[in-house]
C-alpha cells in the first residue's frame, strides 16, 4: 500500500487506518495527497503497473469555488504561512477537538495553488475504472474543508462513495 498525505501535512496515514485496505496493489491519498495518489495510479497504469484499488480519503475538491476564493486562500498563505496553516489544520479537524498532527515544511505556496485548481476529470477517473481500478471515495458529513455534497454528487459518476456523517475532514467524529 501506498499512500499520499494531504496538504502540509506528513504522517498522517494513521487517521485513516480503520478504512485503508493493506494490500501491495493499493494506492492512498488524503485531501491534496488523493490528487497524488491519482496521478501516481496514472503513471503506473501507462507503465503496466498493477493497480487494484485508489483510496481517496476526502479529495481536495475546489472545482465548485469561485476565483475570489481561491484568490483569498492564495493571499492568506502568502501574507502570513505560518497563521494561514494553522487556521487550516483547525478547520481540518472542526467541529471537533483538534488532534497532533505533524506538519509538512516542504509543501509550498505552487502546491496550494495546484490543489486550489484542480479538477478532476470524470473520464480519465472513468478510465481507471475501465482498466480495472477500483475507485473508493471516504467522505466526512461535517467536512469544513471541501463540500462534501458536492464531492459526493461528482465522485458517485465513477466511485464507490462512503459519506460518513458525523466526520469531519480526517474522518473523525465527536467521539475522539
Amino acid at each position: 500500500m501506498i499512500f499520499f498525505s494531504g496538504f502540509s501535512f506528513k504522517e498522517d496515514e494513521h487517521f485513516f487506518k480503520p478504512y485503508i485496505k493493506q494490500s501491495d496493489f493499493t494506492v492512498c491519498g488524503f485531501s491534496y495527497g488523493a490528487i497524488k495518489a491519482f496521478e501516481y495510479v496514472q503513471r503506473q497504469l501507462r507503465n503496466r503497473k498493477r493497480v487494484d484499488t485508489l483510496q481517496l480519503f476526502s479529495p481536495a475538491f475546489f472545482q465548485n469555488k469561485d476565483v475570489k476564493f481561491k484568490r483569498l486562500q492564495m493571499v492568506g498563505y502568502a501574507k502570513e504561512k505560518q497563521r494561514y496553516l494553522e487556521a487550516f489544520v483547525q478547520s481540518c479537524f472542526a467541529p471537533y477537538k483538534k488532534q497532533t498532527v505533524t506538519i509538512n515544511e516542504n509543501d509550498t505556496e505552487a502546491d496550494l495553488q495546484k490543489l486550489l485548481e484542480y479538477e478532476w476529470d470524470l473520464a480519465q477517473l472513468q478510465q481507471l475504472v475501465d482498466a480495472g481500478v477500483q475507485i473508493e471515495v471516504y467522505l466526512g458529513g461535517n467536512d469544513r474543508v471541501i463540500d462534501a455534497k458536492s464531492a459526493f454528487e461528482f465522485f458517485t459518476q465513477v466511485a464507490s462513495v462512503t459519506l460518513i456523517k458525523e466526520a469531519n475532514h480526517f474522518l473523525q467524529g465527536e467521539e475522539i
